[in-house]
């Protein structure tokens, strides 16, 4: 037997075999909307549930089968005449209808749940078949448990369903048994030994247990399969199955390997990952590939200064390509060319030294809070351009605290090659750092207003103060950020003597004698 076509067919089995998923309850109106939204991506075969389940599953196969146009919508069928004749009914509306028949071929399936010897199982799949091919042309057949049965009694039960009428036959890794090179194998043998017209279809249809679920379908499409079984986020029985999304990307990715296409719209793959998510339950992992949070972020410097280059440096993949887009995460680990770019995205430049600074406080503060977010950037970029005209910086911070005792801060601070420490004690915390700044720098300035807020609203937020000091008659403000709202209250007062430092209208006699330990 030869394979004729150059289109993968993509069969989705999210409704039937991801609704299997434990804890998945999808109602009437969800399964359509799933249904339309699957058909709207370019499915060609939506298996839309396993009509003799229960009365829910028939009425859902029965109104997507009348609701949804384009797609084949696909039933779930044993061998028995019951399952079929159900099938039947509830697709005799479906613009297009497809029966899928399984019977088991494995030697501990046979035996232990159908039961059933050899010959058995072979006259039951081609009564089946024969009996799901008077309700419609378009059957499929599939041998449950495929990868441990034995391939040659395997190959006499899919003759004898091509032979009864089924023009799709589909080869399932049920438990996720198979190894990549064991699958194609598989799939090259039934390739070779099946007879039947060339528009007889090879399908896969692999479970994720071992965690090979889309490397065994590829495997199976390299050897000539070219109908995948899949799901949205790789949902279904125990481990799941392969994920449809990275099928599909795999493909679109790779012509050059595969030399085939695909007629799914990609650009909906994340919007409807999102929506089988919410309706589900299940979340999508963030490192999951096409479609995770993560798939297309970067943190590291390296990347993000080769990304910001040329995306093509470390994606193999558009991010529009599949409903995404590319994100520059600022975190402990990004670099100076992210940084700027982030700032100059809104709107904030700073060259030279402020940006210098700004980045050691960047990259000071994601070491103790992992991600920034924008509003963290605004706020440092503003603290930089604001301590500008200042020379001191805040080198170390030490505050000691018990209950009943006058707290005790030490600071040192440092302006080019020269570097002052101070200890001092206050009526709390922030009053000791503040008497200890003033005797460090030696200028007498009276806190006059003290305002404190959190950039965002996590317990991780950075503390933003804003202080105005009086100086020699003279009004100073600054401002700090920090997630400790002692450092930023320091920060803040710091940046604000640094103001009066630097202005040329402080009276005489307002800097006085510097006490304490300096040196370089």
């Amino acid at each position: 037997m030869t394979t004729s076509t150059e289109q993968l067919i993509v069969f989705d089995t999210t409704l039937r075999d991801g609704e299997q998923s434990p804890g998945i309850v999808l109602s009437l109106p969800e399964k359509i909307e799933i249904a339309e939204q699957l058909s709207q991506l370019g499915v060609d075969v939506i298996e839309a549930g396993f009509p003799i389940a229960s009365h829910g599953d028939f009425d859902s196969v029965t109104a997507i089968a009348e609701t949804v146009k384009g797609s084949v919508i696909c039933g779930l069928a044993r061998t028995n005449f019951a399952d079929i004749d159900r099938a039947g009914e509830a697709l005799q509306n479906a613009e297009h209808a497809r029966i899928h028949v399984f019977i088991a071929t494995s030697p501990i399936h046979m035996e232990r749940k159908l039961r059933m010897t050899p010959e058995q199982v072979l006259a039951e799949a081609a009564a089946g078949v024969k009996r799901a091919a008077s309700y419609t042309s378009d059957v499929e057949f599939s041998p449950e448990d495929g990868t441990r049965s034995d391939p040659e009694f395997m190959i006499k039960v899919l003759q004898a369903a091509v032979d009864a009428g089924a023009t799709t036959l589909n080869i399932p890794d049920t438990v996720g048994y198979a190894m990549p090179s064991d699958f194609a194998g598989l799939i090259s043998y039934v390739v070779e030994n099946v007879k039947g017209p060339d528009n007889l279809v090879i399908s896969t249809h692999c479970h994720n247990d071992l965690g090979m679920a889309v490397a065994n379908s590829l495997a199976g499409v390299e050897s000539g399969a070219r109908q995948v079984e899949c799901a949205i986020n790789g949902i279904g029985e125990r481990a799941g199955n392969a994920a449809l999304e990275e099928i599909v990307m795999a493909v679109k990715t790779r012509p050059d390997f595969f030399g085939i296409s695909c007629g799914i719209d990609t650009s909906g793959l994340a919007r409807v990952s999102k929506l089988v998510s919410r309706l589900t339950g299940y979340p999508v992992q963030y490192n999951k590939a096409v479609v995770g949070r993560n798939a297309f972020a970067h943190e590291a410097g390296i990347h993000q200064h080769g990304v910001l280059v040329d995306k093509r440096t470390y994606e193999i993949m558009d991010a529009e390509l599949v409903g995404q887009h590319t994100e520059i995460v600022l975190g402990k680990h990004s670099g100076r060319h992210a940084f700027s770019d982030a700032l100059a995205q809104l709107g904030l430049r700073l060259q030279g030294d402020s940006l210098n600074q700004a980045f050691i406080r960047f990259k000071e503060l994601a070491d103790r809070k992992g991600q920034i977010t924008e509003a963290d950037l605004e706020a440092i970029a503003h603290e930089e351009l604001q301590s500008g005209l200042g020379t001191w910086e805040l080198a170390e911070l030490n505050v000691t605290f018990e209950i009943g005792k006058a707290p005790t801060a030490s600071v040192c601070v440092r302006r080019e090659e020269e570097q002052r420490t101070q200890t001092a004690e206050g009526a709390g915390m922030i009053d000791a750092v503040c008497n200890a700044i003033r005797s460090a720098l030696g200028v007498q300035a009276q806190m006059m207003d003290f305002t404190v807020s959190s950039v965002t609203g996590k317990t991780d937020a950075l503390g933003d103060v804003i202080v105005q000091v009086d100086v020699g008659g003279k009004h100073y403000s600054g401002r700090g950020l920090s997630t400790d709202v002692v450092e930023a209250s320091a920060r803040a007062f710091l940046a604000a003597l640094n103001k009066a430092i630097c202005s040329d209208d402080v009276p005489e006699g307002v800097f006085a004698q510097v006490e304490g330990e300096t040196g370089p």
